[in-house]
C-alpha cells in the first residue's frame, strides 16, 4: 500500500448504516460527497409530502452551511439522475444533522460524550432494544450508556456494541443547546479571524463566489 492509499479517508467510516433503498442512495452519494469535501450523515427516503429523499452531510468539522447544502445538491444530483436508485418521482431535501443529530461514526459518540442519547439496537441488549440515556465512556467496539430511568433490577450502566446500534441520535436538553450556541459562536470568531487576514480584494471574490 503507497503512503497517498493509506492517508486516504474511508469514503463511508459509519457504524449505524441504511439498509433497502436507503443502501443504495448512501452507496452512490458517499464518494461523490467526499470529492466535494463532505461526509454524509444519513440518508432516508420517506413519504412526507409526497415522496422525499433526505440527504444529510456534514464538513468533517460538523459544520454545514445553507450554503454547503446547495453546493451538496449540485453534486449530488447528476448523479443520482444517472443511477436512478428511486423508482418513484421524489423530492431531494439536503439537511444538517442539526443539535440533537443522528450518532453514526464513533467520533460522533466521543463527542457526545455526557449528553443524553437514544439508542435503538437490532437485537436485544440486557433484554432491551431501545435505551435513553447519558453516554459516559466510548470504547472501541461499544457505548456504555447511564440509564436515565432504569427499571426495577436493570443496571443503571448498559453497554451496548456498536454492531448492533440501529438507530442512534442526540436528546435536545438545555445543556446540549447551550453547548451548540458556545460553539457557533467559536466558528463565527474564528472565521472573522480569517477573513480579517484576507485582503479586501479577496473577500469580494470570495462572497461573489458564494453568490454566484
Amino acid at each position: 500500500m503507497n503512503a497517498t492509499a493509506a492517508t486516504e479517508k474511508p469514503v463511508d467510516d459509519r457504524i449505524v448504516r441504511e439498509s433497502g433503498t436507503d443502501a443504495r442512495v448512501a452507496a452512490i452519494v458517499a464518494p461523490v460527497l467526499r470529492t466535494v469535501g463532505f461526509r454524509l450523515v444519513r440518508v432516508k427516503l420517506s413519504s412526507q409530502n409526497g415522496l422525499t429523499l433526505q440527504i444529510m452531510a456534514e464538513r468533517d468539522d460538523g459544520t454545514m452551511t445553507v450554503e454547503d447544502c446547495e453546493e451538496v445538491s449540485k453534486a449530488v444530483s447528476p448523479v443520482l439522475d444517472v443511477e436512478d436508485p428511486v423508482s418513484q418521482a421524489y423530492n431531494l431535501e439536503i439537511s444538517s444533522p442539526g443539535i440533537d443529530r443522528p450518532l453514526v461514526r464513533k467520533s460522533d459518540f466521543e463527542k457526545a460524550r455526557g449528553h443524553d442519547a437514544k439508542v435503538e439496537t437490532s437485537v436485544l441488549v440486557a433484554n432491551r432494544k431501545r435505551f435513553r440515556g447519558k453516554i459516559a465512556e466510548v470504547g472501541a467496539d461499544s457505548v456504555t450508556l447511564e440509564r436515565s430511568a432504569p427499571a426495577e433490577g436493570e443496571e443503571p450502566m448498559v453497554r451496548v456494541p456498536f454492531e448492533t446500534i440501529s438507530d442512534a441520535r442526540l436528546l435536545l436538553t438545555d445543556d446540549l443547546i447551550r453547548e451548540a450556541l458556545r460553539e457557533d459562536k467559536k466558528a463565527r470568531q474564528e472565521e472573522k479571524k480569517r477573513r480579517r487576514g484576507k485582503t479586501k480584494a479577496e473577500i469580494h471574490a470570495e462572497d461573489a463566489e458564494q453568490d454566484s
